[in-house]
């Protein structure tokens, strides 16, 4: 007998194990915390589930992107870079950064004509004869 208002679409998203992150209390490694992915329509949430630390969440349209905003956000939780390690991301889940942005092309006054290529630099070129002053094959008896 199926349970009243629980449908498929009523059911809540599972979330996928997908790393870990260790932190240092003084000298001592804690254990492992959990990161999960939770996939939405049109993003993906990637965070922890452990109290404080649940409230850094990255969110990115694909999990490698959601995993890039979860580094960021992490970094400015105000936990030193020795205090933690990680995070550690399990298959096939690689932070994706944005691509670095273009230089800018300077800008070229109206009329202006551009400047031509310059020529390659000449070659050297082995000279013709040879060394010996004599031609290959000849005695001069």
């Amino acid at each position: 007998m199926p349970l009243s208002g629980v449908g498929w679409r009523g059911m809540t998203q599972l979330l996928e194990y997908i790393g870990s992150i260790h932190i240092y209390l003084g000298p001592y490694r804690g254990n492992p915390i959990a990161l999960y992915l939770k996939r939405l329509e049109h993003s993906c949430q990637i965070g922890p589930k452990a109290y404080p630390w649940n409230d850094v969440v990255g969110t990115g349209e694909t999990p490698n992107k959601a995993a890039a905003d979860f580094e960021e956000k992490w970094k400015t939780k105000g936990l030193a870079p020795e205090m933690f390690s990680g995070p550690s991301w399990e298959g096939g889940i690689k932070p994706e950064r944005p691509a670095p942005p273009k230089p800018a092309v300077p800008p070229t006054a109206p009329g202006a004509v551009p400047a031509a290529p310059k020529p390659a630099a000449p070659t050297a070129s082995v000279p013709a004869s040879p060394a010996d002053p004599s031609p290959s094959g000849e005695n001069e008896n």
